[in-house]
C-alpha cells in the first residue's frame, strides 16, 4: 500500500488523484485505473515528485497522449503521471528578417501535441516538421520513441532536449547526437522525463507547408483506419525492406478477430479495440499475431506499444523483442 506524506498530499492537494482511470487516457480506450495519478505543471512539482517516490519507493509511469500504451484491464499499481499545460507552451521565432531556406530554431515543451505544433510550423511558415500532424503522441514521448513517418522523424530534427530524471531530481540538456535515438527508439532511462526541446527547421511558404500537411492527413485516412487503436503495433523488421504489415497480411492474420480486438481489416499493423472491449484481448491478440509470424516467417516482431500494468511484464520491455515476446 502506498503511503504518502503529510507535506506531499498537502503539496498536490486535490492534483493527487486515487484510483484514476489511466486506459482512458490512452488512444486505445480500454484498460483499468491507476492506483494514483497527478497532472504536473512544472519542474518543481517534478522535484517533489521524485523526493517522495524515491522515499516510498513508488513505481511511476509517464502516460504522455497515451498514443503507444496499452493498460491492462488491472490498471497500473503505482503513480502515473501527465505533463500538463505548463509544459505546453510554443516558441516560433520572427520570420520578418528571414529569407526561405534559412536555418531557425523552435521551442516546444514536452506535452505539446505533435499535430498542434505541425500546424502551427506549417501556418508560420516554417517547413521540416509536417511529418508530425499524422502522430497523435506528444513532443516528449516523440523523442523517447524517435516518433517519425512520411521520410523524417526526431532525429533528424531535434537540437536537444530538456530531461528531468526522477531517480536523480536533477535536469539536464542532451544534445539529440547524445539521445541513442535509433527507429523508434532511444537510450534514455524509464526515469527520463522530456520536458521540453528544441528544433532545427527552416523558413519555407505557410501554402506549402499547409498542402502538405493536408496530403498527410488525406493519406492516412486513406490508408489508415480510425477508432480505437494506437497506430503501428509492431516495428518493421527490417525498415524499408521488410514491414510488419505485410507479414501479418502475408499469413493471412488481416482482419482476424480475438473476442473484442481485431486485426484491422484496413492495415494489418494495426489492432483496434472495441468499445467497452478488453485490454487483455488486446494483448493477447497481439501475442497471438507475434507467434504466428515468427513461426512461419521467422521473423520475431518488436512491439512499440508500452505494456502497462501486465502482471511480469515490464512497460519498457517493448524494447527489447527477446523480453517483450
Amino acid at each position: 500500500m502506498i503511503e504518502w506524506s503529510d507535506t506531499f498530499v498537502t503539496y498536490f492537494g486535490d492534483r493527487l488523484h486515487r484510483d484514476h482511470p489511466l486506459g482512458a487516457l490512452t488512444t486505445y480506450k480500454v484498460g483499468g485505473p491507476a492506483t494514483w495519478l497527478i497532472e504536473v505543471d512544472s519542474v518543481d512539482d517534478l522535484k517533489v515528485i521524485s523526493d517522495e517516490v524515491s522515499r516510498a519507493g513508488v513505481e511511476v509511469f509517464v502516460i504522455g497522449r497515451g498514443s503507444n500504451v496499452l493498460v491492462s484491464d488491472a490498471g497500473f499499481e503505482g503513480l502515473a503521471l501527465r505533463l500538463g499545460a505548463g509544459f505546453e507552451t510554443i516558441e516560433l521565432p520572427e520570420l520578418a528578417d528571414r529569407s526561405p531556406g534559412d536555418e531557425v530554431i523552435v521551442c516546444a515543451g514536452g506535452a505539446v501535441a505533435l499535430p498542434v505544433l505541425a500546424r502551427r510550423l506549417a501556418a508560420h511558415g516554417i517547413e521540416g516538421f509536417e511529418w508530425g500532424v499524422g502522430i497523435p503522441g506528444s513532443i516528449g514521448g516523440a523523442v523517447k520513441m524517435n516518433a517519425g513517418g512520411h521520410g523524417s522523424d526526431m532525429a533528424a530534427v531535434l537540437v536537444d532536449a530538456e530531461v528531468f530524471d526522477l531517480d536523480q531530481g536533477q535536469i539536464s540538456t542532451i544534445g539529440g547526437g547524445d539521445l541513442g535515438l535509433r527507429f523508434r527508439g532511444s537510450a534514455l532511462a524509464r526515469s527520463a522525463v522530456v520536458v521540453g526541446v528544441r528544433l532545427r527547421l527552416s523558413v519555407g511558404e505557410p501554402s506549402r507547408s499547409q498542402t502538405r500537411v493536408s496530403e498527410i492527413v488525406k493519406w492516412r485516412r486513406e490508408h489508415q483506419p480510425g477508432g480505437q487503436n494506437c497506430g503501428s503495433v509492431f516495428v518493421n523488421p527490417e525498415p524499408g525492406r521488410v514491414a510488419a504489415g505485410a507479414l501479418i497480411d502475408q499469413i493471412g492474420l488481416k482482419g482476424y478477430r480475438y473476442r473484442s480486438a481485431q486485426v484491422s481489416p484496413k492495415h494489418a499493423n494495426f489492432i483496434q479495440a472495441s468499445e467497452s472491449g478488453s485490454a487483455d484481448d488486446v494483448k493477447a491478440l497481439m501475442d497471438q499475431v507475434r507467434g504466428q509470424v515468427v513461426d512461419q516467417t521467422g521473423y520475431l516482431l518488436r512491439s512499440e506499444v508500452r505494456l502497462v500494468g501486465f502482471e511480469g511484464i515490464d512497460p519498457w520491455s517493448f524494447d527489447d523483442p527477446e523480453v517483450a515476446r
